[in-house]
């Protein structure tokens, strides 16, 4: 008999294998793509748009004299403690509502409610009852966090397959080891994305956050280069947000991979 060689299945579109290199190369032509095209508007006599080549030197001028790595500093600072409060209390919160349904009835509409005003708003209150120091700062990036990754841990905890739930209790499981080796598990990446969510919502509250008399940071910066028309130190500032901000959410990525690796990729 002769032997019938079995070949696997081609992948099909939705499952094809990654090419980490792949996806680099065209990462680097899209930097550079939009380089180009920065250029070339720049060149092309838009009144006041300054040039790559503009914004870098004065990104070295700035790192030179220690202004940009302090400013870095100081907003890494605020975002990071306002980001981790926001996400440490929202896990244990959305846990809460999604498994048990009188604890969602009385937390829910408080949730929703401040979901709807922009924390941008609740920056006179805060400057009111907390003063012009940092609190007010890390406390608007904290809700601006809170509000995004409690929503998500909640819907997470919520769409977790009841069926998986049922079978565990057919097999004598206890509430609390379905909670921690079922819900837990299952509700992870909605965790994740909703960390995702709020580190971009702690990083757009931040610019508003840093002008409470704040004396560095990338948001002070920026806006005191607006009342000297200095557009090379704003456009350093809002590259300085987009390079730490794709930073943190490429470890948010990482840390998905590790606890989600049972899940199912394409």
């Amino acid at each position: 008999m002769t032997a019938v060689s079995v070949t696997d299945p081609p992948p099909s579109p939705g499952r094809r294998l990654r090419r980490p290199g792949r996806t680099l190369v065209l990462n680097v032509v899209a930097v550079l793509a939009g380089l180009g095209a920065w250029t070339a508007l720049s060149m092309s006599g838009i009144t006041g748009l300054t040039g790559p080549v503009e914004v870098a030197a004065r990104g070295v001028e700035l790192v030179a004299d220690g202004t940009l790595t302090n400013d870095m500093l100081a907003s890494l600072r605020r975002v990071f403690t306002g980001f981790a409060l926001g996400t440490l209390l929202a896990i244990p919160v959305g846990f809460l509502m999604g498994w048990y349904a009188t604890a969602r009835a009385l937390i829910e509409p408080y949730v929703q409610f401040f979901r709807t005003i922009p924390p941008l708003a609740i920056i006179p209150l805060a400057i009111l009852l907390m003063g012009i120091g940092e609190t007010p700062k890390v406390f608007v990036i904290f809700l601006a966090a809170f509000l995004s990754s409690v929503v998500s841990t909640f819907q997470g905890v919520l769409d977790v397959d009841k069926t998986l739930i049922n079978a565990a209790r057919v097999l004598g499981a206890s509430d609390r080891t379905i909670f921690l080796k079922v819900v837990v598990p299952a509700s992870t990446p909605f965790i994740i994305v909703g960390m995702r969510i709020g580190l971009g919502a702690a990083w757009g509250t931040l610019v508003a956050a840093e002008l409470i008399a704040a004396q560095e940071g990338l948001g002070y910066r920026m806006q005191q280069a607006q009342l000297y028309y200095d557009l090379p130190t704003i456009f350093v500032g809002l590259i300085s947000i987009g390079v730490l901000g794709l930073i943190m959410d490429r470890l948010l990525l990482l840390a998905e991979r590790r606890f989600t690796g049972w899940q199912e990729r394409r």
